[in-house]
């Protein structure tokens, strides 16, 4: 097979492949705007995948296709968009197996004929030019490969279409090792790394040498095959004899036929005739044989024609094999198969069916059949076939009959006219189906009030076992180690609030903690304030009443005394001159701006707008706008006059029409008629005379010198093309005294009467538009109200959490009672305040926590607003159950906020359903209350629940668009420069996506983009009907306006969009894509190295005034080392010459708070009182920090040239005299990992922001941000996630798996900044074209629901029901969320398996002793239930201790000891990393031919006791899981389960009773309940549900769960091929080497990935010993030692690791 070189390369080639393996990500490949994610499936991996199913047996065509569609239907359901490919180069791999050449070609012409789905046939293989093309076209997302073939040279295959997509920047994920549930599909990602494109580029020679060399090989193999079965015919001779085959048969069925009795004619009469041609040899089956053969195919197909496969899924097994002769006439067979579906296309014409073209052979049948007539015919009397099998089996065998010319091939009976068997003679040949494995249908008899009322209708319809069957554990005694007889196992465990630290203890009265917590406070005051300029509001709870005077009237006789009528005489004349002060200042500052314009006018119109800003009175201003206008037009004559004769500046105009804008629309009623005859006449001067006639019809123009100023523009045109951004919003004109700081639109007003009124409220609004004040104006009312309410403030991750609470207390300040603190956080690693605050800030999980938690539900109580941000995680991968089981669990009103929902009104119906729950389950707790007359408990319930004022109503707030505008823009690279070209939001769309789906609700269009719109259509036809109605200036809503609207020119937009759909409509689609075409920019230009392009794409944005700007990455490494190279760029960059005037003064700025710092500093250094010397060295050490910051900063000299932040408002800060943000910031970060070099790039206004770096970090950097002192800053898609950084523009600097259009709504949305920027800027920088259009034309997701159930949540819901403190209370909360699933909503079906899951999930907690019949905890609920967030690894960890193992592991070092042994500790790690943090590798890693031991990589297995009691474990589960599936089975909809799930061709009817023969073969029904029925004819049966390998192979796909909800951890993971996939090793070798580095290397993961996996186990490992040690009295328990010794000595070595790389960096 080629040169000695090539075979080098190919294993070189594997190698790299499978070095890859252990750093492949698995996670889930389709996110929620899966519009976005366009990739393609190779089709022959989706075939070998397929075929390497555990459960199929080959041969059952109809199971491979029902495999095939099940895989498709889950990427379909997910949102998938593909295409498959098939190369033609793949088919030579299947010549040693002709059975897969016919099912390969009838899987192309399934999926072409029978699905929606595009299949790409025409590429001749992966190294092709076309097929590089379409990459370059398409850019997918990713490519399904398999990374393991039927052969060696298949894998060749594989690999070089790896290697080649790698090289093409397109990622990989594999084909095996999947897995889906109801939101996601989960795999392995490979990407395509700077490693490997650089392998496939440094070798592009060598891999197309090769490739052609494998190809070559492989068609030397055809040949030879060939040549095997037909001897002298060649390729093109047995193509041309299957279409005179095909042609002939054409003629005798001209009406058309069906494709399953086509190919049994054809393929018969095509293998007869040539096996007559070529039988020469005397041990062949004989010519007579051969047409017994084929008689037996025919009858079979007339089965297949008749049977339903509700009776073929009853067939027999048949596990005799073919002899040897029998097999090789059935491979000419298939040969002969394949030529003729090869030469369907050519009879394009001919009425052919090809419904059942997945459903060609059936191999299990036509074995039942032979074997009948070999081994039972003879033995039993003769069993009729049934008149319609018998007719169309004698239709069948006519045709071939007539079809073979060269001999008689017989009549259709006798089927056998020979006595040779053509099965093999075994002993056992029919499978016997043995069901004694499966357990026993029924449940343990149980009830609680949550049981009885969730599950009661459903127990009386169920098998209940009784009292005396085994299975029910009241019969025998749970078997737990003696060891643990000492221990407190039903003892409730602390929860993560009670063991996460604090840093200090907050109810401390010590003077040090107290001032410790004081500039905690101070700090976050500081932080908030850089945040937002909001100045802090005092709030006043409203019980409180203002102390009456206890003077009374005399007070009044007190104020009109003679002295103080003099004091107020003094203040009167103070205020007076005070107001003749700032008068002054006005007048002087209105000067100053006059005199600007004059000089500089766009400079003077900027300061004017800032005066506009901060003037509160109308007349005053209408006096600016008129002064403003003035200026404009004499600048607008005089440009005119001189450098506008060539070319007019028309930026002058748009300042002379923003002005008439604001006279028009603000000033109404202060406007006079001379007003209106000076804008009448700037108008005229513009060249608008019907405008300005409209204004002042007595205007007379001067004709001569229209030309002159005229700007030749129509004034519709003008105001949208140049003017869109500036646009009059409509905005309310009334001001709302409950918003001091702005108007509130209409939708906000709405959002704040909901919190008024108590009620609950879904708010979908694009992002930046103003939906988060409600949060605040609702934690204000709480804060009013009452010292004890508290609003639950829910962020989407932790790094929101921090700069939220600091928000908050720099927006309120409030006076509490002793003990109460106004603002608290809680995350996983972080707690402050929690439980004493009133404004709690959190995440999902840790809310969770409290919620669930018996203990917290007077805490709970005192709950009256939860506000969740970003809810559209409710359909993420992360954190999507939190936040489901949150919105149901809690009674209090919610406001729910997302800016990217598409089915808000599902949401809002189902929160309402929730919420109607609610008021029925308080109206029962009232009554009950009352009638059981305890009228203290009803009044403490009325208080409690703040039933006085609760609403249940559920509103829903949307807000159409957002307040700025946003304009796209792709860079290009060109000559070694960055170019920028505007990208037209409608060239991300095609015909069919407007066809199908319309314009995407969020692609919205600026004014300019309208009327680019309407130019190009009105170009590509040019007789258009419309064309004049919709002309701006003729459109109906714009004709003689001079004030248009942004309104306006949504609705005009509007027209266009309706227009163009209407074009398709009416069949001008090829207009249509014309105008597509004309809309999208050129072709991408770009260099082979754009990250050196960079820093000069950072410059050229800089002189475009596009800064501030948030570069968009998605590596962590990449970050930093971009911001470094903008850094370095900058520092070569460094202008020589001498700097500015301005510059010196800002040197000398520097100069002089130098000097002052320093003198600060000396006066330090000269106090000596010893109390104060520790707190005076802090200081001084903070102060040199800021002095070699500003030394720095000197050197530098500040000049625009060498730095991005904001030079002014960097000296404005330097200049501060106290309360200086750099003196705050910089000692912070003084000894961070990242914190040296943080402050070098600040230096020069650049910073990076990724999730790894320290919060201190971030914080540094946000801040600056804000403060304008940085301006550049790379980061990852963890800053869109709500942080605060406001840009003007938002650059996607690097293409990823992760940008998807979710991420790209949440990160653009950064850019414009509401009150400074009209405008944002989107630019996409190395993002290929097709990429840039999927993120754009993809529509908003919707929310699904999830499974919301799992066995451990069901134990914290019985714990809770059981433990909490109203049990009225917690029952009402349980039922919530059982009742309330989103999944569940309004589907009936979802509700039933939702609660037999429920009743599964009691009978395993009862048997595994977690649970008593009545529902009650028992030994370690509550250690399985603290672990919640690691099932099913809690409930294998409890049975483990439970066993004693652990207690057999963990012996001493020597007798007496506490300490043990290096051994016992690294087998204790061995088992734990068994449990938790389990990352599995694919499984084809294991031929990898490594370096070093593959024990390194690969965890080894668990120790022998371990590994018997898992599987005990795994096999009780098992049972139970399968019992549950066999009831659940039973209400399944059995008419989808005979369908296929794709292309839902049913394989119904009615069943054949007139045959004898059809019962007899079909006999076995037994065991073949609860699995599909498409498994069934591979011989699956129930049993398979307890194999691991195969239960979600079978399992019946209408019942709503999958083997995933079963709670099963096996010692190793097998793919769907039944491959095993080892477990990494990489916590047992950081225990043992203690060294990153080498893991980076060897266990393939991310650095990144590696430490916060390892940050977790020891997280994990801290939590088990804790409890631990709470559970056992016994404190010298060898186990809680044992555990206690690793979890410090495995923190220690994390420390120590941590510390060693933050030298590293530091060095």
């Amino acid at each position: 097979m080629g040169s000695k070189d090539h075979a080098v390369f190919f294993r070189e080639m594997t190698q790299l492949i499978l070095n890859e393996m252990p750093k492949a990500g698995y996670s889930s490949i389709l996110n929620d705007f899966v519009e976005s994610n366009f990739f393609v499936i190779d089709g022959d991996s989706l075939l070998v995948t397929c075929l390497g199913v555990k459960s199929f047996k080959w041969g059952q065509n109809l199971h491979f296709f029902y495999l095939v569609e099940c895989y498709l239907v889950d990427l379909l359901s997910n949102g998938g968009q593909f295409t498959i490919v098939f190369f033609k180069d793949a088919e030579y791999a299947y010549f040693d197996f002709p059975e897969l050449l016919s099912l390969r070609t009838a899987l192309i012409l399934h999926l072409q004929h029978n699905t929606n789905i595009d299949v790409q046939t025409e590429f001749s293989g992966c190294l092709s030019q076309d097929w590089k093309l379409f990459l370059e076209q398409h850019y997918p997302y990713f490519l399904i490969v398999s990374e393991e073939g039927l052969s060696d040279l298949q894998t060749y295959l594989f690999n070089f279409l790896i290697i080649h997509s790698w090289g093409m920047k397109v990622n990989v994920v594999l084909s095996s090792g999947h897995e889906s549930d109801t939101l996601r599909f989960y795999a392995y990602t490979m990407e395509s790394t700077d490693r490997n494109q650089t392998f496939s580029k440094e070798n592009e020679t060598v891999i197309q040498s090769a490739y052609k060399s494998l190809i070559q090989h492989l068609e030397e193999i055809r040949v030879l095959v060939l040549a095997t079965h037909f001897e002298h015919l060649k390729w093109n001779d047995m193509m041309e004899e299957a279409y005179q085959t095909l042609f002939l048969l054409q003629h005798l069925w001209s009406e058309g036929s069906d494709i399953q009795r086509v190919l049994c004619v054809t393929s018969c009469s095509l293998s007869l005739r040539m096996y007559h041609r070529v039988l020469v040899h005397s041990n062949c089956l004989s010519l007579q044989e051969v047409e017994d053969f084929c008689r037996l195919r025919c009858l079979c197909v007339a089965f297949q024609l008749h049977l339903p496969l509700s009776q073929r899924a009853c067939s027999r097994v048949i596990t005799c094999s073919w002899i040897r002769n029998s097999d090789s006439f059935l491979k000419m067979n298939k040969w002969c198969e394949y030529f003729i579906l090869s030469n369907l296309n050519v009879f394009g014409c001919w009425n052919l069916n090809l419904n059942h073209v997945s459903d060609l052979y059936d191999e299990q049948l036509l074995k039942n059949i032979a074997f009948y007539y070999e081994f039972e015919s003879t033995q039993e009397p003769h069993l009729n076939l049934g008149d319609s099998i018998r007719r169309d089996y004698e239709d069948l065998w006519n045709v071939v009959s007539h079809l073979v010319k060269e001999f008689n091939v017989g009549k259709s009976f006798p089927l056998r006219t020979t006595r040779r068997h053509f099965l093999r003679q075994e002993k056992s040949v029919i499978q016997e189906i043995s069901l004694e494995k499966m357990p026993s249908v029924g449940f343990i008899p149980m009830t609680s009030a949550v049981i009885d009322e969730f599950v009661g209708d459903m127990m009386k319809d169920l098998p209940i076992l009784k009292s005396d069957d085994p299975v029910v554990p009241s019969l025998f005694k749970q078997k737990t180690s003696d060891e643990l007889l000492h221990w407190h196992a039903q003892r409730l465990l602390s929860d993560d609030y009670d063991r996460i630290k604090c840093h200090v203890d907050e109810q401390s009265r010590d003077p040090h903690v107290l001032d410790f917590l004081k500039k905690i406070q101070d700090y976050q005051q500081f932080y908030g304030k850089s945040l937002e300029s909001i100045s802090t509001k005092v709030i006043v709870t409203q019980t409180t009443r203002p102390k009456e005077d206890s003077s009374g009237a005399s007070g009044e006789i007190l104020q009109n005394t003679k002295p103080h009528q003099i004091t107020k005489k003094s203040k009167k004349k103070s205020f007076l001159k005070e107001d003749q002060n700032k008068a002054q200042q006005n007048d002087d500052l209105l000067f100053s701006i006059e005199e600007e314009m004059k000089n500089n006018l766009h400079s003077g119109i900027r300061k004017l707008e800032d005066y506009l800003t901060s003037c509160a009175s109308n007349s005053v201003k209408f006096g600016v706008e008129m002064l403003g206008l003035i200026a404009c037009f004499k600048a607008w004559k005089k440009h005119c006059r001189g450098e506008g004769k060539i070319s007019k500046d028309l930026s002058i105009a748009v300042q002379m029409m923003k002005r008439i804008h604001s006279l028009l629309e603000r000033y109404p009623e202060i406007l006079e008629a001379e007003h209106h005859q000076y804008i009448a006449k700037c108008l005229k001067y513009l060249g608008f005379n019907d405008l300005a006639n409209s204004l002042d019809p007595t205007l007379i123009g001067d004709d001569k010198n229209k030309k002159k100023y005229s700007i030749d523009i129509g004034p519709a045109r003008f105001q949208l093309q140049y003017m869109g951004h500036y646009l009059i919003r409509d905005e309310r004109k009334d001001r709302d005294p409950r918003v001091q700081d702005f108007i509130p639109n209409a939708w906000q007003q709405e959002l704040l009467d909901v919190v008024d009124k108590n009620e609950s409220a879904v708010i979908v609004a694009p992002t930046s538009s103003g939906k988060t004040y409600a949060s605040y104006y609702c934690m204000e009312k709480v804060l009013r109200e009452s010292d004890v309410g508290v609003v639950v403030y829910v962020a989407p991750a932790k790094s929101l959490v921090g700069q939220v609470a600091a928000t908050v207390e720099n927006r309120f300040t409030k006076t509490l009672p002793a003990g109460r603190t106004l603002c608290g956080a809680f995350t996983r690693d972080y707690c402050h305040n929690v439980l004493n605050c009133q404004v709690l800030i959190t995440v999902p999980e840790c809310f969770e926590i409290l919620l669930l938690a018996p203990h917290r539900q007077k805490w709970v109580e005192r709950i009256r607003y939860v506000i969740f941000d970003e809810v559209h995680y409710l359909g993420r991968e992360v954190g999507a159950k939190f936040w489901e089981l949150l919105l149901v669990i809690i009674r209090c009103p919610f406001l729910v906020l997302s800016a990217t929902i598409n089915n808000p009104n599902l949401l809002t119906k189902w929160l309402q359903s929730v919420k109607q729950y609610w008021k029925q389950a308080d109206k029962i707790m009232e009554e009950k209350c009352i009638s059981e007359k305890q009228a203290d408990k009803c009044l403490n319930f009325l208080q409690d629940h703040s039933y006085k004022n609760q609403s249940y109503e559920v509103r829903l707030v949307l807000c159409g668009e957002r307040y700025n505008d946003l304009e796209k823009h792709i860079c290009s690279v060109k000559h070694d420069d960055v170019y920028f070209d505007h990208f037209h939001p409608c060239a991300a769309l095609t015909t069919d996506i407007i066809e199908k789906y319309g314009f995407p609700p969020d692609l919205t269009l600026t004014p300019q983009e309208s009327i680019q719109l309407y130019d190009t259509m009105a170009q590509v036809w040019e007789t258009w009907p419309r064309a004049q109605e919709l002309c701006p200036e003729e459109f109906i809503l714009f004709k003689n306006k001079i004030v248009i609207k942004k309104l306006d020119a949504r609705k005009y937009e509007e027209n266009l969009k309706a227009e163009l759909t209407n074009w398709i409509k009416n069949g001008q689609v090829k207009k249509v894509k014309r105008v597509l075409k004309n809309l999208s920019p050129d072709s991408l230009s770009s260099s082979k190295d754009m990250v050196k392009m960079f820093p000069l794409l950072v410059e050229k944005l800089r002189q475009m005034d596009k800064l501030p700007a948030i570069f968009f990455l998605f590596k962590n490494d990449d970050v930093g080392k971009r911001a470094g190279s903008v850094c370095t760029f900058l520092e070569k960059t460094e202008t020589k010459s001498h700097p500015h005037t301005e510059c010196h003064s800002y040197v000398f700025a520097i100069d002089e708070v130098l000097e002052k710092v320093r003198k600060t500093q000396k006066r330090i250094s000269t106090k000596k009182n010893p109390k104060k010397a520790e707190k005076l060295e802090r200081k001084k050490v903070y102060r040199a920090e800021y002095i070699n910051f500003l030394e720095n900063l000197k050197i530098l000299e500040i000049s625009e040239d060498c730095t991005y932040a904001d030079v002014k408002a960097l000296h404005t800060e330097i200049t501060r005299n106290k309360d200086s943000t750099l003196e705050r910031v910089l000692p912070r970060v003084r000894f961070t990992r990242h914190g040296k070099e943080l402050k070098a790039l600040a230096q020069r206004g650049i910073g990076y922001h990724h999730s790894s770096m320290y919060f201190k970090e971030k914080e540094f950097v946000e801040i600056l941000f804000v403060k304008g002192l940085i301006r550049v800053v790379t980061a990852t898609e963890t800053l869109a996630l709500g942080i605060h950084m406001p840009c003007k523009s938002v650059v996607f600097a690097q293409d990823s798996v992760y940008l998807d259009a979710l991420n790209y709504r949440q990160m653009s949305g950064r850019a414009g900044r509401r009150g400074q920027d009209l405008l944002g800027n989107v630019y996409f920088f190395d993002i290929p074209l097709p990429k840039i259009k999927r993120l754009l034309a993809s529509s908003v997701p919707e929310l699904r629901g999830q499974f919301p159930l799992s066995i451990t949540l069901v134990l914290r819901l019985m714990l809770l029901a059981s433990k909490g403190d109203d049990p009225e209370d917690a029952k009402a909360k349980v039922l919530s969320v059982l009742k309330h699933s989103l999944l569940s909503f309004k589907r009936r079906r979802a509700m039933e398996t939702l609660k037999l899951y429920f009743l599964f999930s009691l009978q395993l907690l009862i048997k595994e002793d977690y649970l008593n019949k009545k529902g009650n905890p028992k030994k370690f609920a509550g250690l399985a239930s603290y672990l919640h967030g690691h099932e099913p690894s809690n409930l294998v960890f409890v049975n483990f201790l439970k066993r004693g193992l652990f207690h057999n592991l963990c012996k001493p070092a020597w007798k007496g000891s506490q300490q043990f042994s290096q051994d016992v500790m690294e087998k204790l790690v061995l088992v734990l990393a068994n449990l938790f943090g389990r990352k599995y590798i694919p499984a084809k890693f294991q031929n990898a031919n490594l370096s070093f031991s593959q024990s390194k990589v690969i965890l080894a297995e668990l120790p022998e006791d371990f590994k018997a009691a898992l599987y005990e474990y795994n096999l009780a589960v098992m049972k139970d899981f399968a019992s549950f599936l066999l009831i659940a089975s039973k209400s399944v909809n059995m008419k989808k389960e005979h369908q296929l799930p794709l292309s839902r061709i049913k394989f119904t009817g009615k069943e054949c009773e007139d045959s004898q023969l059809v019962s007899h073969l079909m006999s076995c029904k037994k065991g073949r309940v609860a699995i599909s029925p498409f498994v069934c004819l591979s011989g699956n049966t129930d049993n398979d549900l307890l194999r691991p390998e195969t239960i979600n192979q079978v399992i019946l796909r209408t019942v709503g769960v999958s083997g995933t909800q079963a709670p099963l951890l096996w010692p190793w993971k097998l793919d769907n091929r039944g491959r095993r996939m080892p477990l990494n090793a990489y916590v047992l070798n950081f225990y043992k080497h203690n060294c990153l580095t080498r893991l980076d290397q060897k266990n393939g993961m991310r650095m990144g990935q590696l430490l916060k996996c390892l940050k977790d186990f020891a997280f994990n490992i801290q939590a088990i010993s804790d409890s631990l040690s709470e559970l056992c009295e016994n404190k010298r328990d060898n186990v809680v030692l044992a555990f206690k010794q690793l979890s410090q000595t495995f923190y220690e070595k994390l420390q120590e690791m941590q510390i060693q790389m933050s030298q590293n960096h530091l060095e």
